[in-house]
């Protein structure tokens, strides 16, 4: 008698989905879709660093040129003649020469300032929790939040009042103003993203709270401070406006300068000095660069 085994029923294979019907952006419709969005991408992309180059480094080349031009008349695109004789000349002058000492002292003095001022709420900011925590770090930004020019001028009727007119004091209180979210924002973030436990550690092994401070949390939140002091440098470096209603005619820094130079000097002259005034600015960028692109100055206005 032969045995029957039961025949075992397979299902057959489901068809497989139409591509085109699951996927609605697929098929030709979607491939011209993506096509037409890579074209407008890379016509973007062209557009953009076209207007970068208008912008940006057009500015930047004409002060280039016009710096070592005797003779530029419109419409050539380059000048005629060219000189090296308009740098001696502003290198020459007392008073200009004497406004390149003094931005870098008004520099120096804001970043040390700032630094005593604003580093010790940084770390509070960053290393506790209190009541008011986020209101006081929002109103920091109270001095940017309004036009600077009537900032000033309230400041300069005040500061006539107390005697700070025409005084380094009175010129450095301002310059300090335009630091104050730099030099507490970014070194705050650097603060709190220094681990506790690292901190912990070393008081477990007998180090004293300074000590812990100044071996564990201070190199771990040097490079943000880094930048916070170039960017306050910068700062102050840059300021026109508040300097010249508090310090003018006494104290009179490059920015200050320029007004001058552009209404009364050739501009050849205006264009030698302001390469002069964009030269510190470079080189300090570029000296914390590592720190900047590593995202140390966009951490520190992402403070919670």
């Amino acid at each position: 008698m032969s045995a029957r085994h039961p025949s075992v029923g397979l299902d057959a294979p489901a068809p497989a989905p139409d591509v085109q019907q699951a996927h609605p952006g697929g098929g030709p419709a979607g491939a011209g879709r993506r096509a037409a969005g890579a074209v407008l991408g890379r016509v973007g992309g062209v557009v953009g660093l076209a207007l970068l180059v208008v912008f940006v480094f057009g500015p930047l080349g004409w002060l280039s040129l016009r710096a070592f031009t005797a003779s530029w008349a419109f419409p050539a695109l380059l000048p005629s003649r060219w000189t090296l004789s308009w740098w001696p000349r502003v290198f020459a002058n007392a008073q200009l020469a004497g406004s390149v000492r003094l931005s870098f002292a008004f520099a120096f003095a804001t970043v040390a300032v700032a630094a005593v001022v604003c580093l010790p709420a940084a770390y509070a900011f960053g290393r506790y929790d209190f009541p008011g925590r986020r209101f006081f770090l929002i109103s920091l930004f109270a001095t940017n939040a309004f036009p600077q020019i009537g900032l000033f001028v309230t400041i300069a009727s005040l500061f006539y009042t107390l005697k700070l007119i025409e005084t380094f004091l009175g010129v450095v209180i301002v310059h300090v103003l335009g630091t104050i979210v730099f030099m507490t924002w970014i070194p705050a973030a650097s603060f709190a993203a220094v681990p506790r436990s690292l901190e912990e550690a070393a008081r477990d092994v007998g180090a004293r709270p300074w000590r812990v401070f100044a071996r564990v949390t201070l190199p771990l939140a040097a490079p943000g401070i880094l930048v916070a002091m170039i960017m306050s440098f910068l700062a102050s470096f840059d300021e026109a406006q508040g300097t010249f209603l508090v310090g003018a005619p006494t104290y009179l820094t490059m920015p200050v300068e320029m007004y001058s130079l552009v209404l009364n000097y050739p501009s050849q002259a205006a264009a030698v000095f302001a390469i002069v005034l964009s030269i510190p600015s470079v080189i300090l960028l570029l000296g914390v660069r590592k720190w900047v692109m590593g995202g140390y100055l966009a951490e520190g206005f992402q403070l919670r």
